[in-house]
């Protein structure tokens, strides 16, 4: 009897040991994104993504990182090389979450760096892609802050492309303000809503 509750604390406290060394390297991972070291954030996720595969956020981060690090680039094959590398981390965070909306839109994300870099070149086939990720991830999370954002966003891109007004668009942005504010994340590292990001949207669809 004592063997086996000796063996069941060994258990726990193994999982626990295991728990904090994940929580930790996140934190530290977020720690260097917030200081503006991007590579080191990178490296990081990626490393915890396969120290942890069957954990979606770690893959996820690096990918959007990456993504984020890609827009300003004049390279296109810098480019390519650094969204080639967020494309395998998405792809791994899709294979532990399926039809995840976080995922989806960070895929759009993705494609826009494509079409950001050369509209002519891409966005005749990535943009079409991109009105299908938010409608579908739309779909599965109606109610979700970052998704109607990110969607409404897009939309706004898009008409000042067209030379379209942007003002249907702001009704979007303000319900996914208004949406972030009772929004109930439980699960530790998930996405969260970037309200002054929000904010400055919003002022842009007003002007």
């Amino acid at each position: 009897m004592k063997k086996s509750i000796l063996i069941i604390a060994i258990f726990i406290a193994t999982g626990i040991a295991a728990q904090t060394k994940y929580q930790t390297g996140m934190q530290k991972a977020f720690d260097f994104w917030e200081q503006g070291k991007m590579t080191e954030a990178s490296q990081l996720f990626e490393r915890i993504s396969k120290a942890e595969p069957t954990k979606w956020m770690p893959a996820y981060y690096a990918a959007t990182v990456e993504t984020l690090t890609s827009f300003g680039l004049k390279d296109e094959a810098v480019l390519k090389a650094k969204l080639t590398k967020a494309q395998g981390f998405l792809d791994a965070a899709k294979a532990n979450s399926e039809n995840n909306p976080e995922i989806l839109v960070a895929q759009a994300l993705l494609n826009l760096g494509y079409i950001a870099f050369d509209g002519q070149k891409y966005g005749m086939t990535l943009s079409g892609q991109n009105n299908q990720l938010y409608a579908k991830a739309l779909q599965i999370a109606p109610e979700n802050p970052r998704v109607i954002l990110a969607q409404a966003e897009w939309n706004m891109g898009s008409a000042k492309f067209f030379g379209k007004s942007t003002a249907p668009y702001c009704a979007e942005i303000e319900r996914a303000i208004e949406l972030s504010k009772t929004e109930k994340i439980e699960t530790e590292f998930y996405p969260k809503f970037m309200l002054k990001r929000a904010q400055e949207v919003l002022q842009q669809c007003k002007k």
